[in-house]
């Protein structure tokens, strides 16, 4: 048992990330960022190394998808093994990254969002998105529920504050764009 999950269910969630992975491949997106380098750290939002690398200011996004769904999987499943729902928190996450990369994906970031010249994610980003999900289940399993919200809601306040952008506002603009919304963003 490691971090409270057994090797099978490690190895289930290592399997749906290397098929998210194999998916994201044929769909023609690329290994690493086409400048050739993978960065811990990337901090410009609309450079085009932003979603390249390994992390960058929509990793604290990733971070509370797990948080949203160590949540809902204990109030849904919470009888079931928590390898279990480890995996379908992985697997959620990883359909996300192969939506995420999609045409159709991409170009709602570029018309309803503030993110004009967005043209997906590199692989290996994707799967740093997922290990940052994972990161967030496995963290709100071990501090409980108020922690994980005042973590999440610093989080959303700072990226807020940090680059006008955040887990809510991404939800909002793809779902309901709203021009002031945009206009502010874009005024950074």
């Amino acid at each position: 048992m490691t971090l409270g999950l057994s090797r099978k269910w490690w190895f289930v969630a290592a399997a749906i990330a290397v098929a998210a992975a194999f998916a994201l491949y044929l769909m023609g997106r690329n290994p690493i960022c086409t400048c050739g380098e993978i960065k811990l750290w990337v901090g410009e939002v609309h450079g085009p190394d932003n979603s390249q690398h390994i992390a960058d200011w929509y990793t604290p996004s990733h971070i509370i998808h797990g948080f949203i769904f160590y949540g809902l999987l204990w109030w849904w499943m919470r009888r079931r093994p928590l390898g279990l729902r480890f995996s379908l928190a992985v697997a959620i996450e990883a359909g996300w990254e192969v939506l995420e990369n999609s045409p159709i994906i991409i170009n709602r970031y570029r018309e309803a969002t503030a993110a004009f010249g967005y043209s997906g994610d590199s692989i290996i980003n994707s799967m740093a998105d997922i290990g940052w999900m994972a990161l967030g289940f496995l963290v709100a399993r071990r501090i409980g529920l108020w922690p994980t919200v005042m973590i999440a809601l610093g989080f959303e306040l700072f990226t807020l504050w940090t680059i006008r952008d955040n887990l809510t506002l991404n939800v909002v603009m793809l779902l309901w764009p709203i021009d002031a919304i945009r206009e502010w963003q874009a005024a950074l």
